[in-house]
């Protein structure tokens, strides 16, 4: 096998995966594991981007590790959970 820098996930020749490849693979391995939700890799960057927001990233630095030019895209990808609102409401508020 080749070592080449220039892949994250590389084949077993050394080449890059397709897009399609590590598309299916994840959503077989999401099946195998039972998750009942549509899984895709896509999935791991909304997971990503709000677990950041959930436990206390700034939305702003989740937008530049997105590599998002508009921040109202960030907030697409972001879903607070409603207990973590909840603290936040009960840290900030004076009336709480």
């Amino acid at each position: 096998m080749k070592n080449n820098p220039r892949f994250f996930f590389v084949g077993k020749g050394g080449g890059k995966l397709s897009r399609q490849f590590i598309w299916k693979l994840v959503r077989k391995l999401g099946a195998q594991i039972g998750l009942e939700n549509y899984c895709t890799p896509h999935t791991f960057r909304h997971t990503f981007a709000t677990h950041l927001l959930n436990n206390g990233a700034d939305l702003r630095a989740i937008q530049l590790l997105l590599g998002h030019s508009d921040i109202s895209t960030t907030q697409i990808y972001t879903k607070i959970a409603l207990d973590n609102l909840k603290q936040i409401y009960a840290k900030h508020h004076p009336r709480a």
